[in-house]
């Protein structure tokens, strides 16, 4: 595996020793690129400077404030997340899948298993960005459906016009100016407000 294919990996670790566990694992392993943070201060700004493809947060016995530290990290930076933690509550695990960590290893740092769960990692965090870029794309469209229902309502009203006349008049103005039906739909919904 050429540096160039390898992911950018940032350890999250207070601990030197765990850390060097899991970056030997990781080289062993062929991934290179591999950067260890261990001050907890300040995280979020870390690990957007460094911008990694993947990360790992090794935590021994977390307190509830440190996991929820890492869930916010895990919600704010949406990349492949494994969590290593030495024992866990239901509750925390629960969390851990509301957070979008894509993995959440309880008494799991042992050398050998680091590829087989950075793949897992990997894996699960694509197919999640997939539901996700998925669910957006078809709550854009719903929203984008009310929006242009509302504006052919309205130029219904004003215009006397059938709703397929409405809707040809929307299409017909966003192809002129290049625009998406639900933008024109829009600025139709806002200038209506205005002249209320």
């Amino acid at each position: 595996m050429g540096a160039e294919s390898s992911p950018k990996i940032v350890i999250v670790d207070e601990s030197p020793i765990r850390a060097a566990i899991l970056e030997e694992g990781l080289r062993e392993a062929g991934f290179t690129g591999v950067t260890h943070i261990s001050e907890m201060h300040n995280l979020l700004a870390r690990i957007y400077s460094l911008d990694p493809d993947v990360i790992l947060i090794d935590l021994e016995n977390p307190s509830r404030d440190v996991l929820e530290q890492m869930f916010q990290v895990s919600r704010a930076v949406r990349r492949p997340i494994a969590m290593f933690v030495d024992q866990s509550d239901a509750a925390s695990i629960q969390a851990s899948v509301d957070a979008g960590v894509s993995a959440y290893i309880v008494d799991g740092l042992k050398k050998e298993r680091i590829k087989p769960l950075l793949d897992l990692c990997i894996s699960r965090f694509n197919a999640f960005s997939k539901l996700q870029g998925e669910l957006d794309r078809a709550k854009s469209a719903l929203e984008d459906r009310k929006v242009i229902d509302r504006a052919k309502g309205i130029l219904m009203k004003l215009k006397g016009l059938t709703e397929e006349e409405a809707y040809v008049l929307l299409r017909s103005t966003a192809m002129r100016e290049k625009k998406k039906i639900g933008e024109i739909a829009q600025s139709i919904l806002t200038a209506s407000e205005m002249l209320k």
